[in-house]
């Protein structure tokens, strides 16, 4: 059992660890405010987009001269999957949820006779990746570099994964990201990435009135389709960003009341060894008062 000595030094350890989950509790809730103004925000755009390349890619459907971005390689033997994960801890389980998302896709992919590989996005899902597969990684994005990524980064990655596509490293390709839906609530989400999925039958909008497109469907498509791997990417970053400063909140709010709870506790044990430590020396007094 700890002295008096022990429990004052524990005491004051858990109280500035107190201080400084409550500080980083405040700097995340700030940070949270734009992340998920920013996330919310862009998810308009993506959606208008998304309706957009369902006219579009209902109108060209599988004819010969369809973009390969939209009808894909013609096999969907060999998968990528691409992970987004936060550069920095402190956020709860994220980014293990996010991993064992990922994990277990790419284990019902293999399951099904589909080869299985990695396109690692930020730092901190990497080990538990690599562990199992280390050697089905084939490329990481670093973005611990910049303080908040944005749509260049997201274009750099896009333009890595279509150059990758158009050089046949993969058939499909797959975005594993969390989606924001509230501080206490992050979403790990699969959906396919490339080749941009086809709409289903009910899915495309109907039009209000007939529209023409100039140049023509396939070439707008052939334009519009890297745009929305690109707008796809950018999305995943905002929601990331949003859920990590959504969990941190979360992660460090727990941390201080536990904290708290723990200086209650130990206040207790100190305030009851310290009353005993009085009842001895008084009983001591008494006796030696006895003896004179």
């Amino acid at each position: 059992m700890a002295n008096l000595k022990e429990l004052k030094g524990r005491i004051k350890s858990v109280r500035s660890t107190q201080k400084i989950t409550k500080a980083k509790q405040m700097v995340a809730a700030a940070k949270l405010r734009r992340a998920q103004e920013a996330a919310e925000e862009a998810r308009p755009y993506a959606e208008r987009l998304n309706a957009v390349m369902a006219s579009l890619a209902a109108k060209v459907g599988d004819t010969a001269s369809a973009p390969k971005l939209l009808t894909g390689t013609g096999s969907d033997q060999r998968h990528l999957l691409v992970v987004v994960n936060t550069d920095k801890g402190l956020c709860g389980g994220l980014n293990a949820n996010i991993v064992k998302e990922a994990l277990r896709k790419a284990a019902a992919l293999r399951e099904a006779g589909k080869t299985v590989e990695f396109y690692l996005v930020g730092r901190k899902g990497r080990a538990p990746i690599k562990r199992a597969n280390a050697s089905a990684i084939a490329k990481h994005f670093d973005t611990s570099d910049v303080r908040t990524p944005g749509f260049n980064e997201a274009e750099a990655i896009a333009n890595e994964l279509l150059e990758m596509f158009e050089a046949g490293a993969f058939d499909v390709a797959h975005l594993v990201y969390p989606v924001f839906k509230s501080a206490l609530a992050q979403n790990p989400t699969v959906q396919q990435l490339i080749p941009v999925p086809a709409p289903e039958a009910g899915d495309v909008p109907k039009a209000d009135a007939v529209v023409e497109y100039e140049p023509g469907e396939e070439e707008i498509l052939e334009a519009l389709l890297p745009r929305y791997v690109r707008t796809q990417l950018f999305a995943a970053l905002l929601e990331r960003e949003a859920s990590e400063q959504g969990a941190s909140m979360t992660a460090m709010d727990n941390a201080t009341r536990n904290a708290g709870d723990l200086i209650k506790n130990l206040n207790i044990e100190y305030n009851r060894q310290r009353q005993a430590a009085i009842t001895t020396e008084l009983i001591e007094i008494i006796a030696g008062a006895e003896a004179l």
